[in-house]
């Protein structure tokens, strides 16, 4: 009796349930569900068009399996590696025949080796000169990522290193396997981006009338890999914060009847600097185009100011020399005097660069002056606009050297006051007006604080940019902002969206796992039902064998 009743409950739904799908399931689960999933922020590889040319990579969503810098084979493996293992050989050869690419950053950009420094310089200028079709994303450092990292490594690349046949066949079943997932669609085009130029001028006087203009620009954009990563304290960061202080100290001297300057002065912050001074390129189209009259008619030199915090020398480049008397080549002969004066450990050099028309790239921004025959030079502590510092993620306000900036203002503010005023010896800016260190270390900071990328700027009322608004309108009377706003037809830039996301990284088993549990479950499904099935005969057979047993002990 008792024993149809133990048939009958072998028979119910519960313990089908808890025979079955119980053990499967503490078999499946992993043995920390902590570790089974991972999160990490991640920033996406330049993505933008320039003159109808595509620049960046191309996409955005990954779904694949994560495999070493030496261990990945196919298209569905995506790449997982740190920045300082990563080459330029190795990253062309991933871009055409792998997935995806993932690459952590060092713990602490700003105290790499200068080996380590001109590496990642390298590695940058090669990737952002190249299309790239495949999803590419950096990550900062973290120490759960760098464990995946070495996990991949180490599992997966020492696999074929095992003693024997069989020690291989378990590693390859029992080994940790990861995934990679970026969910995000295809980049979409920014149909909204604006390049914003800020511009004012503070006017001067003259008995006899005629005032001519100086104009002294610099662009505030950044340039690196990723648009979220460049921070570009010193490119061109520096090139602002000493516009900003020639603004605040000539706005005092202006202030004032009796030290109003003979010279009209037009301070212009432009955007774009770093796709080809699109700022810059618009901002001269408004105003020597226009019916209406132009601050740059009698312009006497423009100034633009970039990179000026990187080494002890200054370098005026031009795109021709300029003439003996001429108002650019009285203010070089101002900045020598003043250079050699103040502090003689820096060089005040000038250096000549032709433009190249069939060039799609101008090397500097007063080249687009200089097309439109004003003149126009660039003050830089960089030789050659080649100069990978122009355009890399190490440039973080860490690695500003302030003091170098501060010498460097006090030489051009000096130059261009002495220029202004007709005087050639003495200081101008003494103890009562002065550079100021605080205005200085606050503008930097502020300023490289976020990142300023040209797409990341070109938002609709961007904080950066009415920022700069509010401190021309506090200095100047009439500040304006002019816009530069891709053509629907034919577009002179384009910008992506998803410059950033979210990682997430599953811990799995690789394929050989799933093939093994499989038959583990199919074997262990055929056993439990031979178990229910025949559970009258294993039951006589265990009680015939009780029953013997006990007759032959009595």
């Amino acid at each position: 009796m008792w024993l149809q009743e133990i048939e009958e409950i072998f028979k119910g739904y519960l313990p089908y349930y808890i025979l079955i799908f119980l053990p499967i399931f503490i078999i499946v689960s992993p043995v920390n569900p902590v570790y089974a999933s991972s999160e990490f922020p991640v920033h996406r590889m330049q993505h933008y068009d320039l003159h109808g040319i595509a620049h960046g990579c191309r996409s955005a969503g990954l779904n694949l399996e994560a495999k070493s810098l030496t261990n990945w084979n196919s298209p569905r493996h995506c790449v997982v590696t740190k920045l300082k293992d990563l080459t330029v050989d190795s990253f062309r050869n991933i871009k055409l025949k792998a997935g995806g690419l993932l690459v952590m950053l060092p713990k602490d950009i700003a105290s790499l080796s200068y080996e380590d420094k001109q590496h990642l310089l390298i590695l940058e200028n090669a990737m952002i000169a190249q299309d790239v079709s495949i999803p590419v994303y950096f990550s900062k450092y973290s120490p759960q990522l760098e464990s995946i990292i070495r996990d991949v490594e180490n599992n997966l690349d020492n696999s074929d290193m095992s003693k024997s046949a069989a020690e291989a066949l378990v590693n390859s079943i029992a080994a940790n396997g990861y995934q990679i997932v970026v969910s995000a669609s295809t980049p979409a085009v920014q149909t909204d981006a604006k390049i914003a130029t800020i511009h004012g001028q503070l006017s001067g006087y003259n008995p006899s009338g005629n005032v001519p203009t100086v104009a002294i620009v610099a662009h505030y954009d950044s340039f690196g890999v990723a648009p979220e990563l460049s921070f570009g304290a010193d490119s061109n960061g520096s090139g602002v914060v000493v516009l900003l202080e020639l603004l605040r100290l000539f706005s005092g001297l202006y202030s004032d009847q009796k030290t109003r300057g003979r010279f009209n002065i037009v301070f212009a912050l432009t955007g774009g600097g770093k796709i080809n001074y699109q700022g810059s390129k618009k901002w001269l189209e408004d105003q020597l185009d226009s019916i209406e009259g132009s601050i740059l008619q009698e312009v006497s030199y423009v100034m633009c100011l970039d990179t000026l915090a990187s080494n002890d020398s200054i370098y005026m480049h031009v795109s021709k020399p300029p003439k003996d008397g001429s108002p650019s080549s009285l203010f070089f002969k101002e900045l020598k005097s003043v250079g050699g004066a103040l502090y003689p450990d820096t060089s005040i050099e000038g250096v000549h660069k032709k433009i190249n028309l069939a060039d799609d790239i101008l090397g500097w921004e007063h080249e687009r002056f200089s097309i439109r025959r004003l003149p126009a030079f660039t003050l830089s502590t960089l030789k050659s606009h080649k100069d990978f510092r122009k355009f890399t993620i190490t440039d973080t306000k860490e690695n500003l050297n302030v003091d170098k900036l501060m010498e460097n203002t006090d030489i051009i503010a000096e130059a261009l006051a002495r220029y202004i005023y007709g005087v050639s010896y003495g200081k101008v800016f003494g103890d009562t007006r002065k550079i100021d260190r605080t205005h200085i270390e606050t503008w930097s900071n502020y300023i490289s604080s976020q990142a300023r990328s040209p797409q990341l700027l070109s938002a609709k009322d961007n904080l950066l940019v009415g920022t700069f608004k509010e401190t021309f309108n506090k200095y100047l009377r009439d500040a304006k902002i002019t816009f530069a706003v891709p053509d629907k037809r034919d577009p002179d830039f384009q910008f992506y969206q998803n410059t950033g996301g979210t990682v997430n990284v599953y811990s799995v088993k690789p394929a050989v796992f799933d093939l093994v549990l499989t038959i583990a479950i199919v074997l262990y499904l055929l056993l439990i039902y031979a178990f229910i099935e025949y559970f009258s005969v294993f039951y006589n057979l265990a009680c015939n064998f009780t029953v013997n047993k006990k007759i032959k002990n009595f």
